[in-house]
């Protein structure tokens, strides 16, 4: 009873990387298109380009937004592609779809560019708890880049990991 409690997980060279470290600060805001339809299904071009002259863009100042239409209207693609030229000088990204689409593509775009030499031939730990709203595919997306790079890739906490990959020798 007398020996050290020794506390190998702090000793290890695992490097814990957090996609949470990652995620973009600014506000989300989803734009849903089915009020400015007529009876919420069909687009009245005359109808639908005065609500956009009417709608107040600056709103939406630095701030990510989701395009999309709650109903089952058939939407051209022209129209969501005006709404995107509307919101360009304002918004810091558009993108058609849900929230978790817009979240997906912003972490699309920073692990495009983020650099992993420093995690080359190192045991890295993908962290799985977050309190921001990490997509999953943001998780699919950080494994194959890490992947190409690292000793070994695990999902998880240090204390209960799962493996996911092991490089051979």
């Amino acid at each position: 009873m007398d020996k050290e409690i020794i506390n190998r997980v702090a000793q290890s060279k695992l490097i814990t990387f957090n996609l949470e470290d990652y995620y973009p600060k600014g506000e989300r805001r989803v734009l849903d298109i089915k009020d400015w339809l007529y009876e919420g299904f069909i687009l009245r071009e005359k109808e639908f380009r005065a609500h956009i002259d009417a709608h107040d863009w600056s709103a939406y100042q630095d701030a990510y937004v989701a395009l999309q239409c709650s109903s089952d209207a058939i939407i051209p693609g022209w129209a969501f592609m005006l709404i995107a030229s509307k919101l360009q000088p304002y918004a810091k990204k558009v993108v058609q779809g849900s929230l978790e689409n817009l979240e997906t593509a912003l972490y699309q775009s920073i692990l495009e560019k983020l650099d992993v030499s420093d995690l080359a031939d190192k045991p890295v730990i993908i962290k799985g708890c977050s309190n921001k709203p990490v997509p999953e595919n943001a998780y699919l997306m950080a494994v194959a880049k890490i992947q190409e790079v690292a000793k070994s890739v695990m999902y998880g906490e240090a204390c209960s990991s799962v493996p996911l990959f092991k490089r051979k020798k």
